[in-house]
């Protein structure tokens, strides 16, 4: 063969080598660098669960059109030795390659959730509401919390636990469990319970807990005008120092637990229940909702006065009337049911 042959020969080897390679760079380029992702900016967030592994993971991509070629993505996992993804919440972009995909979902560089509860009167209700936020069931949660044995670790009985939730706004992550919620939560706990409060809860002679179940008769009491539960606050606190029983509407309706129950009659007093504060002195066992911050602080920085009565004024405004004496507490009672009659609230 003569040397130009050689030289033509050579040339043709080279760029059929040349073509295999950069067809070889291309698909291994497509494959891991093209984009592969379809997400809305309505709904940029996957979910992954603890128990997933990777096929599950696939899955979930796949019924919710995230992967446009579940091939390539697959490949490319398997050249990362991805296997188990991480739980989270993750927010994807429009347009990720596989190669970002498989490093976010490997690294557990998760979105975090604004965990937000209020409004709460019982577990169930607890449960329910932080189940929607978080990767925990409602059974998991309200097991947690209604457990004697997990109030004890925190030094609380089965009756008071609910006052370590404290209703607020909070950060964390998705893939929290009951038990790593109680954790953060009795962390916020300590967090709340500043030296200013805990001396302002020794002055009342209250624990903690007493100071929380308080709060929630007087944010029962007091629903929607905040700015008065410092003094329905020290209306309670001086028929305590009286040893005057409370005679708390909400309380015995909890007790009865027919929340429905818009107007209390005598036969509701006769109630037994540990919540009926028409017969039993003291405070109840355990609250009747979760107080917000300003209910417990109405408690612990309370209005001085001698009021020992009150009555829901007949304007339905969310306003009280307030009395020193019982024959002054009738008349405004007397009012009040006049109006409840008029507007046929019979119960």
């Amino acid at each position: 063969m003569g040397k130009g042959k050689v030289v033509k020969v050579g040339l043709i080897i080279f760029g059929l080598l040349f073509i295999v390679a950069a067809y070889i760079f291309s698909n291994y380029y497509q494959r891991v660098f093209r984009s592969n992702t379809s997400v809305s900016e309505a709904n940029p967030y996957l979910y992954v669960y603890s128990d997933w592994d990777r096929s599950d993971l696939i899955e979930a991509m796949a019924q919710q059109g995230i992967l446009k070629d579940t091939a390539s993505f697959v490949w490319v996992a398997n050249k990362k030795h991805f296997l188990t993804p991480k739980a989270g919440k993750y927010r994807l972009k429009d347009g990720m390659n596989n190669n970002g995909l498989v490093n976010l979902l490997r690294s557990g560089s998760q979105e975090p959730v604004r965990l937000t509860f209020n409004s709460i009167r019982t577990p169930k209700d607890l449960a329910g509401k932080i189940a929607k936020q978080i990767e925990a069931d409602s059974t998991e949660l309200i097991q947690a919390i209604s457990s004697g044995e997990i109030a004890a670790k925190y030094g609380f009985s089965r009756s008071t636990f609910l006052t370590l939730f404290i209703p607020n706004t909070y950060e964390v992550y998705w893939d929290m469990s009951a038990e790593e919620f109680i954790q953060r939560m009795a962390k916020e706990y300590k967090r709340f319970w500043t030296v200013a409060r805990l001396a302002n809860a020794k002055r009342l002679k209250l624990s903690q807990s007493e100071v929380g179940i308080l709060a929630s008769i007087v944010q029962a009491e007091q629903l929607s005008k905040p700015s008065e539960r410092p003094k329905v606050a020290g209306l309670y606190i001086n028929r305590m120092r009286k040893r005057m029983r409370l005679e708390s509407d909400p309380t015995l309706i909890y007790g009865i637990g027919d929340f429905s129950i818009k107007r209390v009659l005598n036969k509701h007093k006769e109630v037994n229940s540990p919540y009926n504060t028409y017969k039993n002195a003291g405070l109840p066992p355990g609250p009747i909702n979760l107080p917000e911050i300003s209910s417990i602080d109405a408690v612990l920085y309370y209005e001085n006065h001698d009021f020992i009565f009150m009555c829901a004024k007949p304007d339905f405004s969310g306003y009280h009337d307030f009395s020193r004496t019982y024959s002054q507490h009738k008349v405004y009672a007397n009012r009040y049911h006049r109006e409840l009659n008029k507007r046929k609230i019979m119960k």
